[in-house]
């Protein structure tokens, strides 16, 4: 199996070998003019996702600047994704984000590991494992998702938290490393942030 080969297998592998690196190069030279496009370039801006992606779906909104190792060749997103400035992607394999999530400043999701033992990391070895994060999801400004990890659906990562291991739907979670704070109940209809009630007549 070839270094390429392995990219997606979960399996350690050279990331600076040379088919990888022209490809990899070519992927962030489109990223690079994604980053220089101006605010009123909306629609080249959506064009340019499309060909940028894997997967993008309508309504997708990215603040530049956004950061991925391949420029998001390895993403896919839903519908209705929004994701706020200096999103970092380690997308050395793939990252699955479902409809409707939303995505705050400086987050990083990170597909890609490093082994422990230092004579493999001298060498530069890395693995890759696919990172996915469910529909209708939260992720708080400054989050990291590490390589594997999973986010169900409705959940909301706050703010700053490390996430290490799965995290159920349906729950806020939080936390170095992140961890389950309770479940998005009953109290969460009536209240949007601390004592401040939702006015559903204005909304």
């Amino acid at each position: 199996m070839t270094n390429r080969e392995k990219l997606h297998s979960g399996e350690i592998y050279y990331p600076s070998d040379d088919e990888i690196m022209k490809e990899q190069l070519l992927c962030l030279d489109k990223l690079y003019d994604f980053n220089m496009t101006r605010p009123l370039e909306q629609d080249k801006r959506e064009k340019m996702l499309k060909e940028m992606f894997a997967e993008i779906g309508e309504g997708c909104y990215i603040e530049p600047p956004l950061h991925a190792n391949w420029g998001g060749k390895h993403v896919h997103f839903g519908k209705m994704v929004y994701a706020n400035f200096n999103l970092t992607m380690v997308d050395d394999t793939h990252i699955y984000v479902g409809d409707y999530t939303l995505i705050g400043p400086n987050v990083t999701i990170a597909t890609a590991g490093h082994p422990i033992n230092p004579e493999l990391r001298e060498k530069a070895y890395q693995f890759n494992r696919s990172v996915r994060i469910g529909k209708n999801c939260w992720i708080g400004a400054g989050a990291v998702l590490l390589p594997g990890v999973t986010v169900g659906d409705n959940t909301v990562i706050g703010a700053g938290s490390v996430v290490t291991k799965d995290i159920p739907a349906n729950v806020v979670a939080v936390g170095n490393p992140c961890k389950v704070l309770r479940e998005i109940g009953k109290h969460d209809k009536e209240y949007y942030f601390k004592d401040c009630k939702i006015n559903y007549n204005s909304i």
